[in-house]
């Protein structure tokens, strides 16, 4: 067996141990929106709605959607399990997609339960802990600045995103023609709109997949708002002039104006600039929404 077949396989079958031996876990996610039928899992505090239908039996024996654990032991395994197998590239397809929501999911159940975050970082290996701690940060930050309501968002659509190969060429096209590292453009398009899987105006009015107000468009954009490229290009031009790349901050505290949001996009940002490869991992990051009951995984479909 190939080593990266080996580190694969092991990943998979040690995410898939954790999960099913973890009788008392749970989901945690991020700030995003939508639903269809939704499933109820169980959690201490809190409960996760997943809005898609109920998955079809596959070959995998493994939870579909995936399941953080609330053991902080067993969390800290599935994270560096998740972390290594987005970072290997014989892991593709369903195994990255299913590894990526897990990633996405430690970092929510941290974020959610801030009480587990030392003893689970601390048990995280020394070569992923600095991407684990910038991970956690940017997510724990990013859920502060949610206030939870009672409903989910009717003016939204949840689309598949462009593929991965394509987004990562708009990202680098628009470095070469304005100078903003491709990483901070594809931080932004992760937390505004996951890539582009949500449709649909924001409470401010903002539009897009890197979410810009009308007038803003109308001064930066060229082509479509709601086309990935043509927004990617827009959000390019509108950093560098407001100081991107040589004052990161000031560009993006002007395009959010919010530290916490300024914090987040940067702690991604540098992560996949560390790594690369840490970008087919967030790529995999889906959709959720807070409420006052819960997460609620807003699935391809919704809103349809």
């Amino acid at each position: 067996m190939r080593p990266n077949e080996f580190v694969r396989r092991s990943a998979v079958v040690l995410a898939i141990a954790l999960l099913l031996g973890a009788c008392t876990v749970s989901r945690e996610s991020p700030t995003e929106s939508v639903s269809p039928s939704p499933i109820i899992s169980p959690e201490p505090s809190a409960s996760v709605v997943v809005a898609t239908e109920t998955p079809s039996p596959t070959a995998t024996p493994r939870p579909e959607p995936p399941v953080a654990a609330s053991d902080p032991g067993a969390l800290a395994l599935q994270m560096a399990s998740a972390e290594r197998a987005i970072r290997d590239r014989s892991v593709t397809g369903a195994d990255l997609a299913w590894f990526g929501h897990l990633q996405q999911l430690t970092y929510r159940k941290l974020a959610a339960t801030p009480e587990l975050r030392d003893m689970v970082l601390a048990a995280v290996p020394a070569d992923l802990k600095a991407a684990a701690m910038a991970n956690a940060d940017a997510t724990a930050d990013l859920r502060a600045t949610v206030v939870p309501g009672p409903d989910l968002p009717t003016a939204w659509r949840i689309v598949e995103p462009a593929p991965l190969d394509d987004l990562l060429r708009y990202y680098r096209q628009a470095e070469a023609e304005f100078g903003v590292p491709w990483s901070y453009l594809a931080a932004i398009h992760l937390v505004e709109t996951r890539m582009g899987r949500i449709r649909g105006t924001s409470t401010a009015g903002a539009q897009g997949p890197m979410q810009f107000i009308p007038a803003t468009w109308a001064r930066y954009g060229e082509g479509d708002i709601n086309s990935d490229l043509d927004s990617i290009r827009a959000a390019a031009r509108y950093l560098r002039a407001n100081g991107a790349p040589a004052n990161m901050a000031n560009a993006l505290f002007r395009y959010n104006q919010s530290q916490r949001y300024v914090r987040a996009v940067t702690a991604y940002a540098e992560v996949m600039r560390a790594d690369p490869d840490a970008y087919r991992g967030y790529y995999q990051w889906q959709v959720y929404y807070l409420t006052t009951r819960g997460d609620i995984l807003l699935a391809v479909g919704y809103g349809r």
